[in-house]
């Protein structure tokens, strides 16, 4: 069978493309081993978010007295939870599979490998196209510790099909699933450690916001071990190393949070003659492979591991595939961890800016000092915004309610190349979060 495109995975990135080339009179064949949307909507971003916003309903009521809700009574059921989460992803993968249907789209459910550099294989059929989009996703890496294999030691996917809240959850790896599970779990009412072998909690993160949100997730009775190595996992205990000393604590439930690795496995990439490393498939600045038509698009490629980033190399490789320029900015990417409170960036870290000895200037801002945070009762919160000597802005990072929602306008501005002196006589509704960005500006 032959197609204008073949993209191997539906996920954000595989998906979106699909329907990109279809409406611009494309054909596609697309090909899923697994279940409609990928990792983000099954076992990933949706059922996550799903979960955190259980968590905040649960710290909210907890806060009852302040909102005079007295005497307040409820039980948390944690089924009904699991069984929302699933409602949600189910209706959100019907859409794609809907979306799959469309005009011009052949959804094959098979997994496929490549015969050569434009033909693959997948249920026993050959497919070939003169362009090819590879965006197959990744999975969790498992580290080489020694018990690592245990029934009671999970990835995110397995946890998040729990059937009931672990009394001990420990958590191994502070990045961004380990900091959000550590978040929602403890809501949920486990006691939550987390184990780290970095000094600092979410590397990618500024390191100021990336502090203030361990200390904030800490007094809410998360308790962190920083700089120690897992040295085992037993029946009933995890074992690391801090400072030297061998240390161990009691766990029920381990999750292994250690990153993600490409899905590279099984492509048949050597066939092909597609160049990849430990990191993942090797791409230009347009995502295309070292072989002409091929490309690969969001966590196969490991230049960006966020669903919305493969998204939008996808529908920038269709238009290349379509002859057509577009103004997406690649290299402007916010990303967001939905702990509770949130931390969200854009753009350069004031630690990147040093460490590249790039000249910038620095402004924070304080929730404490807004109004709406004050209504809100969410004043712990920090804004930090960061420019060149040109006054452009080139970072945003953000720690404290709605970080997440706060930290895109930074990223349509730094899209726009907008100054900070533009961003500060820009009128600002009152009383919202937002003003927090403009007095900074200012």
């Amino acid at each position: 069978m032959n197609t204008d495109i073949i993209i191997i995975g539906s996920g954000p990135g595989g998906y979106r493309a699909a329907e990109h080339a279809a409406k611009n009179g494309l054909s596609v064949t697309i090909f899923e081993r697994g279940e409609a949307g990928g990792t983000c909507l099954n076992c990933g971003c949706i059922p996550t978010k799903t979960l955190c916003r259980h968590a905040e309903i649960l710290d909210t009521l907890r806060d009852g007295e302040l909102y005079g809700l007295s005497g307040l009574g409820y039980n948390f059921d944690f089924a009904r939870a699991m069984e929302r989460k699933r409602e949600v992803t189910a209706t959100l993968r019907h859409g794609v599979e809907t979306l799959m249907g469309a005009p011009g789209i052949t959804l094959v459910r098979a997994e496929a490998r490549f015969k050569d550099a434009h033909t693959v294989v997948a249920g026993g059929e050959e497919y070939t196209a003169p362009n090819i989009i590879i965006s197959t996703g990744s999975h969790a890496k498992m580290p080489p510790i020694p018990g690592i294999d245990q029934p009671h030691v999970v990835t995110s996917t397995e946890l998040l099909d729990v059937t009931a809240v672990p009394k001990r959850l420990c958590i191994v790896g502070a990045g961004v699933i380990g900091m959000e599970f550590a978040s929602i779990f403890n809501s949920f009412g486990s006691e939550v450690t987390v184990v780290e072998f970095l000094k600092e909690c979410l590397p990618a993160l500024d390191s100021d916001i990336a502090k203030r949100l361990r200390q904030s997730i800490s007094k809410r009775g998360v308790t962190f071990y920083m700089q120690s190595g897992v040295k085992e996992i037993t029946p009933e205990h995890v074992v690391f190393e801090r400072k030297g000393k061998t240390e161990t604590i009691e766990a029920d439930m381990v999750l292994i949070a250690t990153g993600r690795a490409a899905n590279t496995e099984g492509l048949g990439l050597e066939a092909a003659g597609i160049a990849y490393d430990r990191t993942g498939i090797t791409t230009d600045e347009h995502l295309q492979t070292n072989v002409p038509g091929v490309y690969a698009i969001g966590d196969v490629n490991g230049r960006c591991m966020l669903a919305h980033a493969a998204t939008f190399q996808g529908l920038h490789v269709v238009n290349r595939i379509l002859g057509r320029d577009d103004s997406i900015r690649l290299d402007i990417v916010p990303s967001a961890v939905f702990t509770q409170p949130e931390a969200a960036g854009v753009g350069l870290t004031e630690d990147r800016c040093k460490s590249d000895g790039i000249d910038y200037i620095c402004k924070k801002g304080y929730y404490r000092a807004n109004g709406k945070a004050l209504a809100m009762n969410e004043t712990e919160g920090l804004v930090k915004l960061i420019t060149d000597t040109d006054d452009r802005i080139i970072g945003c990072h953000i720690f404290g309610a709605h970080a997440s929602d706060m930290v895109q306008e930074v990223s349509a501005l730094m899209t726009m190349g907008a100054t900070r002196k533009q961003l500060s006589e820009m009128i600002h509704a009152h009383p919202t979060l937002s003003e927090i960005l403009q007095e900074t500006a200012m």
